[in-house]
């Protein structure tokens, strides 16, 4: 990598991707930085080179400019773009020209994760126009899938239990510090807890009603639910909630969908079960009228859904990607990468039950391509050979992207920046 610079790294989640590519940059001879705002982070960096933010939210700023300014930093690298903490730090660093990394999962799933200049998903720089897409693919690799990178969810869990528990351990130290999340992390551990113990019995019930949807033999939509605490939800869609976004469907669908069609709702695979969104679709069903067209599942192969429906609605989850994927109809409530014309259905809701129609493959193929290739790395968090491939893209793309920036500056905005254009498997819920 070409001329040394220096990485400050924020908040991550619970995994060693952040010290692992942290060691990385400074074996190839740049300076690296971490503030830790709770045990948890302290936990999962264990190198030099940090130190620990313990005052309040309103201190953050002037503590920020003064380590930017100390340590002469040219880039920050954050997981998850909509923390109080780091909307702060991307303000701030726009200020003052400090490149802004943000990691998330992958908008492709399986086999990738999200590395993307300026921001993600509702904050992300990538335009929401087709021949714009079209224009950069013809300079772009074709499509091969990436190198296979399955995590592990026992590590998953593992991993994140050990976060939380080093936050509570050291909080004395941290007592400050307040979670973005809505829920104290041990009162979600309370939820999964009860999900492990109703496996058995929700496993029956999604076999119940997945034969019963076979047996009808009817065309389906599909509406995969999302995390009622995903910035998703609550920061780039209008809902906020789930609740709202399950109440708008169910009624949308009932007066306006064909008498002989079925809404599918499906539950999120990770969802922590503090809600009880079977009951409130049942009565919201039972309320529209829909009760026999409307069926709820807990679990089920979401590929053989997907293939199985006639369209999908979402608000803005990646289930949308792999719809798109297989050449299904896709309607999105929220703001969304892969929302625009020739993807997605551009229409209301209401006209979309009748109207669909599925994406134009071409379209879908140069989108992928160079979402692929501009905010994508092959890897993932929660394997040994994911983090490894993560790792070594991650070392490539923060050059690269850099390279990328220079260039865009040296040709026509109208044509090489998508800034001019637009400005901004589900999330992970399991990262505090």
């Amino acid at each position: 990598m070409s001329n040394q610079r220096s990485f400050l790294f924020l908040q991550g989640m619970a995994t060693h991707f952040f010290a692992k590519l942290g060691s990385a940059l400074a074996k190839n001879g740049h300076e690296v930085h971490r503030i830790n705002f709770n045990g948890g982070d302290k936990l999962f960096w264990l190198r030099r080179g940090a130190v620990d933010f313990t005052q309040d939210l309103t201190a953050w700023p002037q503590f920020l400019e003064e380590h930017l300014i100390a340590w002469g930093v040219t880039d920050i690298v954050l997981f998850g773009d909509c923390r109080p903490l780091h909307r702060e730090a991307v303000r701030l660093a726009s200020l003052r020209g400090v490149r802004v990394y943000v990691v998330d999962e992958g908008y492709i799933r399986p086999n990738w994760v999200t590395l993307e200049q300026g921001g993600v998903n509702g904050y992300s720089h990538l335009p929401r126009d087709p021949d714009w897409y079209r224009n950069a693919a013809q300079s772009t690799p074709a499509w091969n899938g990436g190198l296979a990178a399955h995590g592990s969810f026992s590590r998953r869990a593992f991993e994140d239990v050990l976060y939380n528990v080093a936050a509570v351990a050291l909080s004395p130290r941290f007592r400050k510090y307040r979670t973005h999340r809505p829920w104290h992390p041990f009162v979600e551990y309370a939820g999964w807890i009860k999900r492990f113990a109703r496996k058995p019995s929700a496993k029956r019930r999604t076999a119940r009603a997945m034969s019963d949807i076979l047996a009808r033999n009817k065309p389906f939509f599909l509406f995969p639910l999302q995390l009622d605490c995903d910035s998703q939800i609550r920061q780039h869609s209008p809902f906020k909630r789930i609740a709202p976004s399950i109440e708008y469907v169910i009624n949308s669908f009932a007066a306006n969908a064909p008498a002989d069609t079925i809404l599918v709702i499906k539950e999120h695979p990770l969802d922590n079960c503090l809600s009880d969104w079977r009951a409130m679709v049942g009565e919201t069903a039972a309320g529209a009228g829909v009760q026999d067209r409307v069926i709820y599942v807990e679990g089920g192969d979401l590929e053989t859904m997907l293939h199985r429906s006639r369209s999908v609605v979402t608000v803005n989850s990646t289930v949308g990607l792999l719809a798109l994927a297989r050449g299904r109809a896709v309607k999105t409530l929220g703001d969304a990468v892969y929302d625009m014309p020739e993807l997605t259905f551009q229409g209301s809701l209401d006209r979309f039950w009748e109207e669909a129609k599925p994406p134009i493959p071409e379209t879908f193929d140069c989108f992928r391509r160079v979402v692929a290739a501009r905010t994508q790395v092959n890897g993932g968090f929660f394997s040994k050979a994911g983090l490894e491939l993560a790792v070594a893209g991650s070392l490539v793309a923060l050059d690269n992207r850099v390279q990328e920036r220079r260039a865009h500056a040296m040709v026509p905005k109208q044509v090489a920046d998508p800034e001019i254009i637009a400005e901004d498997l589900e999330t992970a819920p399991l990262a505090v």
